[in-house]
């Protein structure tokens, strides 16, 4: 290497890892250097670095790491500019490193594993380009000819990884007979013949990630045999590795192949049993987990029980299976971990069982209740010695766990008869973990048993009072319980109904809320604290949007103690990142809290007056959180000033001056893209607040958004919505967007033909993603229609009235993309189209397509008033 000599770059390495901050910090910059300006040569140093054996194995690591790094990231824009900086690099180069790399798979140490990950990542890259052809025959060449343990593994990882990238890629660029190719090594490295358990494992592993190509070789009965043959036989092996990565290659299969299982059902149960009665505890989650994975596909499939599609037949292994899982499952929920309840990471054989159980309960419904019934009826009693616990937990956490699923008739009962039982628990029990799991399933009842819709509600005067007094009193109890206990009150509080102008809650209103804020304020362990703060301020936030007319006073007290706490949170103590994120959490929760109020008080014209009456307050304090920040912007505060422009309306207007640089950051930061959408949605709330009073700032926002439409470097999801926001300016303005019409009826142009290029993608993601485009596209074009006055329209409009009837028959004609509310401002700007610009009946002569669309949409409740009125104007235009 010219950029560095002899031994320069092991050095490097391990100074680049060295204990001290300086050497480390001087060593990383000198790497970037590198990077940055002999690209090349570096590359070709870190492969040979990595492939050399008699190179310290911490230097080799690093070189592998770095390499790796110089491929990939997880930032997009940062991934497409390596990408990009690989792609236009030297060739011989690039042949140098890949032989290198493949040179390396079969080292000692864990170079050959490094090597395997990047030669997966080079594949990501190159294989879509057909600039590696090789790179599949050079691997199998490895597992055919006479080759090591350590050679076989490492190439068996390769192919796994390339599998597994190749697999996240859109299309598949894998021949079938590669495919077959794989397939065949993968499985004969899974054989139990196989003495070599690395190798079997790196095999097993393998195949998980090959499976997604396999398609054509499940179809062939003898070759899916032979495969779910090898796979069960590992989940028999003498090694737990092996045996939990089976069990894993069948979770896959679950969701992939389905179809395929009926015939192999009955083995793996027995194989289940086996598993979960006497296995180590990664074997028994990975057994657990494929049933879970059968149990949301066949929901997923009950949820397309209309359609007559062959893929979408459910086998129901759940509910035949029901009789003997169940009981299986009721073992391990025994099986907790002490302590368990504090620790929100956790995860293990018992809670894994539950979730089981809950997902079984929400595809057979009522069937699992006998079955569960009487282990709960039988356990949740249970006082006799020091484990006892442990069955009274594992009883409460069977019911909790299926009350979703089974009807109301048949819970009802048993809620009913229980509850009492379970608030004398949440208070009573001696062992906090029962009691968690006790004020967690009081939660579940609440979200899933209790309506006053139903016949016989579980909730009333007669023991409302109690429930009350027994969640107020367990919230003081450990953060970890009284954590479950906001829960519980907000699924209490969202169950109940205005009535009248009053509500059951109203009573309690005044106590539950002080209760919560008193237990926001709590002090706890940092990450027990803001867990317990989320759960509180959420609780409030449903306590106050259900809340009824009888508490609006006290609803409108809660803004100057809110405002209050913001101010609190400008002088928190501390500094450094922490401490700033801190603040940050806690402001994001408090504006939270501002945004339900101003929404649930803006719902009537005398309760919004509560919010007039400190609205300066409530600005002043979110100003003042934005001014926390320097460079961006706080999303959940902008979300309260778009609260407070609905409550204001017009009179928004005299906090322009002050807001108007936040909007602008907002709306330029488009690194923090889901703030600067938010941004974009609240300037839309201010156009239609305040209208006019937008003018003075608009050069300055358009500018921006043109600017973001325009940059490959801001996220996909915000355009659309910036369209919208042409719509909501224009609107506003009126005819003084005359001005910017030029540049964005260009950008509506470009954003037309690019959606119904999307038309072609197969790609669930791209039609959703075409569906907001769409929305964004109409509701620009809707804007100006009605914010121009009919001479501007007819001047600067009139000229794309043909290609706006095109692009609404493209959606039209898109039916498997269809969306309802895409077609329904579809037939609005119709309409509009018809109603402002002249002599454009003959445009609609010409497009048969119009009149069945809109006879469509008439019959659906929702869109009928639109379609109809749409007929009306069309006719009008036909009749000239």
């Amino acid at each position: 290497m010219a950029a560095l000599q002899g031994g320069q770059l092991t050095a490097l390495l391990q100074a680049a890892q060295s204990a001290d901050a300086g050497v480390r910090v001087q060593a990383e910059q000198q790497l970037n250097l590198l990077q940055q300006q002999h690209y090349g040569e570096l590359l070709v140093g870190l492969s040979a670095e990595l492939a050399d054996g008699a190179k310290p194995l911490d230097a080799r690591r690093l070189a592998g790491l770095i390499l790796k790094n110089t491929l990939d990231a997880k930032d997009d824009a940062r991934k497409k500019a390596l990408v990009h900086q690989w792609v236009s690099a030297d060739p011989n180069m690039k042949k140098q490193v890949k032989a290198s790399l493949l040179a390396t798979l079969g080292t000692q140490g864990d170079a050959g594993h490094t090597a395997a990950l990047v030669i997966a990542k080079v594949a990501a890259i190159e294989v879509p380009r057909s600039e590696w052809p090789e790179l599949i025959s050079s691997l199998l060449a490895n597992m055919s000819a006479p080759s090591t343990k350590e050679l076989r593994q490492s190439t068996l990882e390769a192919l796994g990884y390339t599998c597994e990238e190749l697999g996240n890629l859109e299309e598949d660029y894998l021949s079938q007979q590669e495919v077959n190719s794989i397939l065949t090594a993968v499985v004969q490295g899974m054989r139990k013949e196989v003495p070599e358990v690395d190798v079997r494992h790196a095999a097993t592993v393998a195949l998980q990630n090959a499976l997604t190509f396999a398609h054509n070789n499940f179809s062939n009965d003898s070759e899916r045999n032979y495969i779910m043959q090898i796979i069960c036989e590992g989940t028999l092996a003498d090694n737990a590795r092996i045996r939990q990565a089976s069990w894993e290659c069948l979770a896959c299969i679950a969701s992939g192949y389905y179809d395929k299982l009926p015939a192999y059902m009955q083995d793996i149960f027995s194989l289940t049993q086996r598993a979960v009665q006497g296995d180590e505890e990664e074997v028994v989650l990975q057994a657990i987990e494929f049933w879970c994975t059968i149990a949301e596909e066949e929901l997923d499939r009950d949820g397309e029980a209309s359609s007559s599609d062959a893929d979408s037949v459910n086998h129901n292994f759940i509910k035949t299976a029901l009789p003997h899982l169940v009981p299986l499952l009721l073992e391990q929920l025994t099986k907790q971990e002490e302590g368990q309840e504090t620790d929100d990471g956790v995860w293990n054989v018992s809670m894994a069982a539950g979730t089981c159980l809950a997902l079984c309960a929400s595809v057979a419904g009522d069937a699992i209740v006998p079955l569960v019934m009487p282990y709960v009826t039988a356990n949740i009693q249970k006082t006799d010695g020091a484990e006892s616990w442990r069955a009274r937990e594992a009883a409460t956490f069977a019911f909790g766990s299926i009350l979703e699923g089974p009807g109301v008739e048949t819970l009802g009962q048993l809620v009913q008869s229980g509850l009492g039982f379970l608030l004398t628990a949440l208070k009573q029990d001696p062992n906090a973990h029962v009691k968690d799991t006790t004020a967690w399933t009081i939660g579940r009842i609440f979200e899933f048993v209790h309506s006053e819709d139903w016949q016989v509600p579980l909730l009333g005067p007669g023991n409302l009072p109690q429930v009350v007094e027994a969640l107020l009193q367990a919230i003081r109890d450990a953060p970890h319980i009284a954590e479950k206990v906001c829960y519980a009150i907000s699924q209490l509080a969202a169950g109940f109904e205005e009535q009248r102008g009053t509500s059951a809650m109203s009573p309690y209103f005044k106590d539950i809320v002080q209760a919560l804020l008193e237990t926001a304020s709590r002090p706890a362990d940092a990450a027990e604290q803001t867990r317990l703060q989320t759960q509180a301020f959420e609780a409030v936030n449903e306590v106050v949007r259900a809340s009824a007319g009888d508490t609006t006073p006290m609803v409108v007290q809660l803004i100057p103690l809110v405002v209050g706490k913001l101010q609190e949170t400008l002088h928190m103590q501390g500094g450094g990142l922490e401490a700033a994120e801190r603040q940050s959490e806690i402001q994001g929760l408090l504006c939270g809290m501002t945004q339900v109020i101003v929404q649930k008080l803006s719902d009537s014209d005398s309760a919004k007056a509560g919010v007039l009456q400190y609205a300066d307050h409530i600005m002043d304090a979110l100003l003042n959180v934005f001014a926390c920040r320097k460079g961006s912007v706080h999303e959940e505060a902008m979300l309260a000033v778009g609260a407070m422009t609905y409550a204001c309306g017009r009179q928004f207007s005299k906090y322009m001056e002050r807001f108007y640089p936040v909007l602008q950051t907002g709306l330029a930061h488009h690194q923090e893209w889901q703030v600067c959408q938010v941004t974009v949605g609240v300037l839309g709330d201010i156009c239609r607040a305040i209208e006019d009073g937008i003018y003075p700032y608009c050069d300055n926002i358009m500018q921006t958004l043109l600017t973001n439409l325009q940059s490959p470097d801001v996220h996909r999801n915000i355009k659309p919505q910036i369209l919208s926001a042409f719509g909501d300016i224009a609107l506003a303005i009126g005819d003084r967007f005359e001005k910017y019409l030029q540049h964005v009826v260009a950008m509506l142009q470009s954003a037309m033909r690019l959606s119904v290029q999307q038309q072609q993608s197969s790609d669930e993601d791209m039609a959703d993603y075409n569906n907001l485009l769409r929305h964004g596209i109409l509701e620009a074009w809707a804007g100006m229609f009605n914010g121009l006055s009919k001479e501007k329209a007819e001047q600067y409009l009139k000229p794309f009235a043909p290609p706006l009837l095109d692009f609404v028959e493209a959606i039209y004609a898109d039916k498997a993309g269809q969306d309802d509310g895409v077609w329904k401002a579809s037939a609005a700007l119709l309409g509009d189209v018809a109603s402002t610009l002249s002599a454009v009946g003959v445009l609609f002569q010409q497009k048969p397509y119009v009149q069945p669309f809109l006879q469509q949409l008439a019959q659906d409740s929702t869109t009928a008033d639109t379609a109809n009125w749409a007929s009306q104007m069309i006719q009008k235009a036909l009749r000239g």
